[in-house]
């Protein structure tokens, strides 16, 4: 497992923009070979179940076939939100967050057991812990070129010769950014992409209600809308969802604060965000109204509110199991050939 801290790219949003705007489409021609493929195998039509549908998804955006998980990479991206902090609606402080990044360095996460049953890469990307962003109430809570910054820092993290990368979130404060962020996008409001309940909620509700009064109605674009009430860590996963469109690699989500990331590009550019999946969502109404966005289903749905990426780093073995079916399974031919 490797941390890091922000770097310096030269880059603006104009420009991740114009990148977007060439972003690959669906490779049908992968994705026409598994489901001939699958008329072969040796089960009943829809034997697999949603297996089947898995299977179709990473051929398409893998532009590969057979589909393959050989090197899933899990990403946790770490940011605190100043709307959380200098407001006092959350129940962590920022130091919750570094402790909780020196967890995972040593190794004591969920996330790190899963990963390891995986023997998938780890790796933590801290984005300024000791410099939150500004209070999105009061002023934008990035400046565009801090926003592109981050953007082109996750977009690093998207190495060569990953087939998956799963994206996590742990910081103060990414619940409200997100949540302002879904309501603001698809005019909503934000008490419902808030999974907890009570007077903490009734906070957190009226500051992203007053951060979509200060930026949202501007006519402003889904990337300025990012760096008006998002946080380094939603920026820095927009931009691995980018690179990970560009290199032809899928991208798992780990619930709402990952999904927020995956909204924006989605917003941008209608169907940028179609390489990524849920890999994860909990009981909450917030969770399962993000399920509702999403052509296919969550992997899983297993009750987990740990967030870190553990649900969706779970989901991995899933799709990898499924494109081991297609590469790996016989046909009814060769069924035949061997027991006759």
């Amino acid at each position: 497992m490797a941390g890091s801290n922000v770097a310096q790219p030269e880059v603006s949003l104009a420009e991740i923009a114009a990148l977007v705007r060439e972003f690959p489409g669906p490779d049908l021609e992968s994705a026409t070979k598994l489901l001939e493929r699958d008329r072969l195998l040796a089960k009943p039509k829809g034997g697999l179940g949603r297996l089947e549908a898995l299977a179709e998804w990473l051929a398409t955006w893998q532009a590969r076939h057979p589909p393959k998980l050989e090197r899933p990479a899990v990403c946790i991206f770490a940011g605190n939100h100043g709307v959380a902090l200098s407001r006092q609606i959350s129940s962590r402080t920022s130091v919750a967050t570094a402790k909780k990044v020196a967890g995972y360095s040593a190794g004591l996460g969920a996330v790190n057991a899963i990963s390891q049953a995986l023997d998938a890469d780890l790796r933590v990307f801290e984005l300024a812990l000791d410099s939150p962003t500004a209070d999105f109430t009061i002023s934008p809570a990035m400046d565009d070129a801090d926003c592109a910054k981050a953007m082109a820092y996750g977009m690093m993290s998207v190495e060569q010769g990953v087939d998956a990368i799963v994206l996590g979130q742990v910081g103060v404060g990414g619940d409200v950014s997100a949540a302002a962020l879904f309501a603001a996008l698809y005019n909503d409001e934000p008490a419902h992409w808030l999974a907890e309940e009570g007077e903490l909620k009734n906070s957190k509700v009226q500051a992203a209600l007053a951060g979509i009064e200060l930026h949202g109605n501007k006519g402003i674009s889904p990337f300025e809308l990012l760096a008006s009430l998002g946080g380094l860590e939603i920026a820095a996963m927009a931009g691995a969802i980018v690179a990970a469109r560009m290199g032809r690699v899928p991208v798992i989500l780990d619930g709402i604060v990952p999904a927020a990331a995956a909204a924006v590009i989605e917003k941008q550019v209608p169907g940028g965000s179609r390489h990524c999946i849920l890999g994860h969502v909990g009981a909450s109404s917030a969770e399962q109204r993000l399920s509702r966005l999403y052509a296919l289903p969550p992997v899983l749905e297993l009750g987990m509110s740990i967030g870190e990426g553990a649900g969706a780093a779970l989901a991995v073995q899933i799709l990898r199991a499924a494109a081991n079916c297609y590469g790996n399974m016989g046909t009814r031919a060769e069924l035949g050939k061997n027991f006759h």
